[in-house]
């Protein structure tokens, strides 16, 4: 990461702690049960830098329930015998099917399967309960995890660090649909839970006046005045940006910055920022980091909306979280009552989930 980004401190290690905001999304998306602990991926993962003044800090991917079959591929098909036919050969040394199979398994595939039998668990009682997940369901919640990242570079780059891809996204979300939508009958949200809620965090609904800009970071006074002489002749401030700026991280991306409001830069930076118009550029601007040329990309006013202005996000808050208490104990009941063989686990425990799921079933009928 680089470290020359607009902070008060010029000291290196001092700049990395002020460089990065933390972002944390409005709601969590409910767990997938018997996934929680070894099967869900998307650690903490690094906002990109905002150049902002305070502690440095990571964001919490709030996107849950990825299978431990994203990362190892099972090939299934029966483990004894009719495994010898050779898949890759080394030397003339031959690597079979079974060798695969096996080295798979050993890698993760008892979890992987457990991940797909609960899978399997949990499209068995959507179809009783006459459930589906649409592209719109799924698309909706994507471009409500898009607002929660500050838009769509945002959630990319969240992504890109947690090492998933959208397609991954989208299938988790639509698990998380489904399991929502087989429990929220069972959830109850009053008006008064909504007015508690909105008013024990009414200050996080407020948002500040924001701004949006990038920038052009150099050393020296006289690398700045070429480079705003260059802009000015109408060259493309991305493309210098990428070539020119001393903070790697925003050249990348052309020098973008992403919304910042007030108290999340150094002064000099912050105060042209926000007095600027929409697409005008600074004359260079000198800070601790050195000097910035600066481009205004966007800018959002201030918020404050009302307990009605938020009455639905609210609602959708408290059944996720409802959701999120049930589906605990239902997944839990759903496996003890189903008939599940495993051939990875050990014969003994097998036996005792069959002996388990047959009692209940049993007692069920009396």
């Amino acid at each position: 990461m680089d470290n020359n980004k607009p902070s008060e401190s010029g000291n290196e290690e001092e700049m990395k702690d002020s460089l990065t905001e933390e972002r944390e999304p409005q709601q969590e998306t409910t767990l997938v049960p018997e996934m929680q602990e070894e099967e869900i991926q998307g650690n903490p993962s690094e906002v990109h830098p905002q150049a902002a003044k305070g502690k440095n800090s990571v964001v919490w991917m709030v996107i849950s329930g990825v299978l431990a079959a994203a990362l190892i591929v099972v090939l299934i098909y029966p483990p004894f015998g009719g495994g010898r036919e050779s898949v890759a050969s080394v030397n003339g040394t031959d690597i079979s099917k079974d060798e695969l199979y096996n080295e798979l398994i050993s890698l993760g595939g008892e979890s992987t399967l457990n991940s797909m039998i609960t899978m399997k668990l949990i499209d068995q009682e959507a179809t009783k309960a006459n459930v589906s997940v649409t592209e719109k369901d799924v698309n909706a919640e994507i471009e409500s995890l898009k607002t929660q990242y500050g838009g769509e570079e945002g959630l990319n780059m969240a992504l890109s660090q947690s090492g998933m891809t959208m397609d991954s996204l989208k299938k988790n979300t639509e698990v998380q649909v489904k399991i929502r939508k087989i429990l929220e009958p069972q959830t109850t949200v009053k008006d008064e839970d909504i007015s508690a809620y909105y008013e024990a965090n009414k200050a996080t609904f407020a948002t500040p006046e924001q701004v949006r800009a990038s920038h052009i970071l150099v050393a020296t006074k006289e690398e700045a005045d070429e480079i705003k002489k260059q802009l000015d002749e109408g060259a493309d401030f991305a493309t210098l940006a990428k070539d020119k700026s001393t903070d790697t991280a925003s050249a990348a991306s052309g020098g973008d910055l992403g919304f910042f409001g007030e108290g999340e830069m150094v002064e000099p930076f912050e105060k042209a920022a926000f007095s600027m118009k929409i697409d005008e550029i600074s004359d260079p601007i000198k800070s601790d980091f050195g000097y910035h040329i600066i481009k205004k990309t966007d800018s959002k006013e201030a918020t404050n909306p009302t307990q009605e202005d938020k009455k639905e996000d609210i609602r959708k808050i408290l059944v996720e979280q409802q959701v999120g208490e049930l589906s605990t104990n239902w997944m839990t009941e759903l496996r003890s009552k189903a008939t599940i063989v495993n051939t990875l686990e050990p014969a003994e425990e097998s036996a005792d989930t069959a002996t388990s799921a047959a009692d209940t079933e049993s007692s069920t009928k009396e």
